[in-house]
């Protein structure tokens, strides 16, 4: 599923084999397309079979943080969203690890500066994955 009319600025996938969701993100939202991307994946997970415990990798790719008020909206929009086992982020830019890292902090969260990466630390078995 992509989003935001012909603008594609998020495409959610779900891996049901590896119990993945997977989000990659390509741009700025504003507060619109923040709602309508709450709605999406939503939807998306609703649909997707995916229960508590699942596997989360989000891509920051664009080397660019959220504005701060829709950061703020996507976090308080999905803060009753299931929750995930393990969540690999990737997030090249370091000012976007900093504001994930002060709106998420779960301690099952990891950042990494590449998709493979955090797809293999998600894949590794629980008692290796420390």
């Amino acid at each position: 599923m992509a989003g935001w009319g012909r603008l594609i600025i998020y495409t959610i996938d779900i891996r049901r084999d590896m119990g993945l969701l997977d989000i990659r993100f390509a741009g700025v939202f504003d507060l619109a397309m923040a709602d309508a991307y709450c709605v999406d994946v939503e939807r998306a997970f609703a649909a997707s079979g995916l229960r508590p415990g699942y596997l989360f990798r989000m891509d920051f790719g664009a080397p660019v943080a959220q504005p701060l008020v829709v950061a703020k909206r996507l976090n308080e929009r999905l803060a009753n969203f299931p929750k995930a086992r393990r969540i690999g982020i990737v997030a090249p830019s370091a000012i976007a690890k900093m504001q994930i890292r002060r709106l998420m902090p779960q301690p099952y969260l990891k950042m990494f500066d590449d998709r493979e990466s955090a797809l293999a630390w998600l894949l590794t078995p629980e008692q290796d994955a420390a």
